[in-house]
C-alpha cells in the first residue's frame, strides 16, 4: 500500500465512521420495561396505596397512555404478541401458555439487530415455554444478561439485578451502534412474603378493593404484598433510567413501561375482564417527541413492534399485523389524538392446566370506549379450572384461599361458571359485575358488538371464526404438570 493509499483508507475508515455515529445518533435507543402481572395500579392513575415514582416520572416526562391492552392476558401468550406484533389468535401455538415458540414470525429485537442495533436482556423475556426446540438460539426477546445476581435479603421475587445487568450491557455494546434492551421484571408475580406489607407499615385500610371482591382485611393485606413487589420493579426501573442519564442517553432513548396483564389475584390474571387485560402504559423520548401528556388512544400491544421499527427508520415486517403509533407519539396533541383507535380484541384458548383432557378454556372479545362484549364458547366448564384439580388458572394466594372458602357470590364471580355472553357498560361498571347480556334493552348493543368482533376476527385469520377451530386442541403443553392434577386424571 502507498503512502497515499494509506491516508485515504484512513481518512475513509474515519469517514465511514463519522457517518456510522451520526446514523446511530439520529436512531433512538429503545428500552422496553415490562413487569410481570402488574395490574393498572400506579401513582399516576391515581392510586396513594402504591409507590411507582419511576413509572410516574416516565409518564411525567413524555405519554401516559389511558387505554393500553394486551390480546391475552397471560405471561407468554401476551409476550408473543409484544415481539411479534400480532394478535394472539394470529399466532399459532403461541395462543396458548406454557408451549413452543413458532419461528414463523418476526420479531422485532431481531429485525433491529440485523439493522444494526445491539440487542439484549434481562430477567423474564418470553415464556414460561419452548423455544430451544424451534431453532432459537436464546430467548427471542433477545441475548442474555443475566450475570449479576442479588445476595440477600432482597424484596423482590428474584434475586436478578436487572439494573445492574442493564448497566453491564450498556459498558458491552459498542459506541457506534444503538441499542435495544429489554428489561423483564419478574416482580409483582407470586409467590409472596405473606404479610411484607403490613409488617412495612403500611395500612389495609389504604387499599379500596375493586367490586368483585368483599371488603376483607386478608385481601387488602395481600394486596399490600403486591404492592412491595410493583415498588421494587419500580425501584429497578429507576435505577435504568439513571444510568441512561449517567452516559447521557436518556433523552436519545425510546422508553416504554408496562406490563403484561393484571395483577396475580382471582378474577384478573388470565381471565377476560377489564383488570385482566388493561395494562399501565407509558412512554418516554426526550429528544423525539413532546412530554407532559396524556392520551386516551387505543393502544393494542401488537402495536409495539412496528412503532420500535418505525421509530428506527425501519418499515414494519410483512408479517406484522400492528399499527405503529409513533405518529400519535410525536403529534404533540392530548386526550384522542387518532379516533380510529377506539376499539381491541381479546381472546384466550388455554393457559394452565386443570380440566380433563387438557382443556382449554375458549373465548373472545371486544372492548370499546363504552361496552366490553364477551363470548364463552365453552360455559359448561370452570373458567378457572376445575374445582377438584384446585382451579389450577388461577395463583395460588391468601386471596384465592379466602374466597373458596366463602362459597357464596364473590367465590362465583372468580370460580364459578360463565354464561355464553357477557355484557358491561364500561363506564358505569368497569369491575365487570353487572352483566346486561339478557337485558333486552341492550340487545341491539349486544348483537352490533358480536358482529363487529366476530369480522374483525375473520378478517384477522382467527381459526375458530374460520372453521378450524379443532386446531387449538392439538397444541401441546410443554410445562410441568400438577402433581395433583396428574393423580386425579389418571383415576377418570
Amino acid at each position: 500500500m502507498t503512502r497515499r493509499d494509506f491516508f485515504g483508507a484512513t481518512a475513509a475508515a474515519v469517514a465511514a465512521a463519522t457517518t456510522a455515529r451520526a446514523q446511530s445518533a439520529k436512531r433512538p435507543n429503545i428500552l422496553f420495561a415490562i413487569a410481570d402481572d402488574w395490574g393498572l395500579h400506579a401513582g399516576v392513575y391515581g392510586h396513594t396505596w402504591i409507590k411507582t415514582p419511576s413509572f410516574d416520572r416516565i409518564a411525567r416526562e413524555g405519554v401516559l397512555f389511558t387505554n393500553a391492552f394486551t390480546s391475552n392476558p397471560k405471561c407468554s401468550p401476551c409476550r408473543a404478541t409484544i415481539l411479534t406484533g400480532r394478535n394472539t389468535w394470529q399466532l399459532k401455538e403461541a395462543i396458548n401458555h406454557f408451549t413452543i415458540f413458532p419461528n414463523d414470525f418476526a420479531l422485532y429485537p431481531a429485525e433491529l439487530e440485523k439493522a444494526g442495533y445491539f440487542v439484549g436482556m434481562t430477567g423474564k423475556g418470553w415464556g414460561p415455554g419452548d423455544y430451544k426446540s424451534t431453532g432459537y438460539a436464546h430467548n427471542p426477546a433477545g441475548k442474555e444478561w443475566q450475570k449479576r445476581r442479588l445476595t440477600p435479603p432482597f424484596t423482590g421475587v428474584s434475586a436478578i439485578d436487572y439494573a445492574t445487568n442493564f448497566a453491564d450491557f450498556l459498558i458491552d455494546r459498542p459506541q457506534d451502534k444503538p441499542f435495544c434492551f429489554w428489561l423483564g421484571s419478574q416482580e409483582p408475580h407470586r409467590a409472596y412474603q405473606e404479610g411484607s406489607g403490613v409488617r412495612s407499615g403500611r395500612n389495609p385500610a389504604d387499599v379500596p378493593l375493586p367490586k368483585f371482591y368483599p371488603n376483607a382485611p386478608q385481601i387488602k393485606s395481600d394486596m399490600l404484598d403486591y404492592a412491595m413487589e410493583v415498588e421494587w420493579m419500580d425501584k429497578h426501573l429507576g435505577h435504568a433510567l439513571k444510568k441512561l442519564e449517567e452516559i447521557g442517553e436518556l433523552d436519545n432513548t425510546l422508553i416504554v413501561a408496562t406490563s403484561d396483564h393484571g395483577m396475580p389475584f382471582p378474577r384478573v390474571k388470565g381471565q377476560l375482564y377489564e383488570a385482566a387485560f388493561h395494562i399501565p402504559f407509558a412512554v418516554r423520548w426526550g429528544a423525539g417527541m413532546k412530554g407532559g401528556r396524556v392520551v386516551d388512544d387505543f393502544i393494542n400491544f401488537r402495536d409495539i413492534a412496528p412503532t420500535f421499527l418505525e421509530a428506527a427508520g425501519l418499515p414494519p415486517a410483512i408479517t406484522m399485523t400492528g399499527k405503529s403509533f409513533l405518529d400519535v407519539l410525536k403529534s404533540n396533541k392530548s386526550g384522542t389524538v387518532d379516533a380510529t383507535r377506539n376499539v381491541t380484541l381479546v381472546g384466550k384458548e388455554r393457559h394452565d392446566l386443570g380440566r380433563p383432557n387438557d382443556q382449554g378454556y375458549p373465548a373472545r372479545a371486544i372492548r370499546t370506549p363504552e361496552y366490553f362484549y364477551v363470548r364463552n364458547y365453552e360455559p359448561d366448564r370452570w373458567p378457572a379450572g376445575n374445582p377438584e384439580t384446585g382451579y389450577r388458572n388461577v395463583d395460588d394466594s391468601p386471596t384465592k384461599t379466602f374466597l373458596i372458602s366463602r362459597f357464596d357470590e364473590y367465590y362465583k364471580m372468580s370460580f364459578g361458571k360463565r354464561p355464553p355472553e357477557e355484557l358491561y357498560d364500561i363506564k358505569k361498571d368497569p369491575d365487570c359485575v353487572n352483566n346486561l347480556a339478557k337485558d333486552l334493552n341492550y340487545a341491539q348493543v349486544k348483537r352490533k358488538l358480536q358482529e363487529r368482533m366476530e369480522a374483525m376476527l375473520k378478517e384477522e385469520g382467527d381459526p375458530r371464526m374460520n372453521g378450524h377451530a379443532e386446531f387449538f386442541d392439538t397444541i401441546q403443553y410443554t410445562g410441568p404438570r400438577k402433581h395433583a392434577y396428574d393423580e386425579w386424571l389418571k383415576n377418570q
